[in-house]
């Protein structure tokens, strides 16, 4: 989750909103990213799909059944859809995202043996969010 965080900053520090990715197969990262919506002019360009692609293309297959994800922010539900269709049997995230977080809207999106883990590193997480959003307003 720290270098998920790492990514979060460099996002920030580019003017993106700061959420950050790691992707790691059996203890081998394989793909870092964060958010590049600004900088894409994309809206899809979220830190989970940017390393979803990134794993996919590392490891030569769509199907991320080997992997772990580590974002700093719960999944939106377009990012957890994609996950889903990854088959990645492990999503770690930083802290929740209430207003737009893939558990208040799509529930059951993920892939059925997907396990989830939540709050690590929570606060830092949560902090740089706040801060980021503080300091645009």
């Amino acid at each position: 989750m720290r270098l998920a965080l790492d990514e979060a900053h460099k996002a920030a520090d580019e003017g993106e909103i700061p959420i950050g990715c790691v992707v790691v197969c059996r203890d081998r990262i394989v793909a870092r990213s964060h958010n590049l919506t600004e900088t894409l002019c994309d809206v899809t360009a979220h830190a989970e799909m940017q390393a979803i692609t990134a794993a996919a293309n590392t490891l030569g297959g769509k199907y991320l059944t080997d992997c772990t994800l580590y974002v700093t922010v719960e999944p939106c539900p377009m990012c957890a859809g994609a996950l889903g269709w990854s088959q990645i049997p492990r999503i770690v995230y930083g802290c929740s995202d209430e207003k737009r977080g893939y558990r208040l809207y799509a529930p059951r999106v993920l892939h059925p043996k997907s396990n989830v883990t939540s709050g690590i590193l929570e606060e830092e997480c949560r902090q740089l969010m706040l801060d980021f959003f503080r300091n645009r307003r």
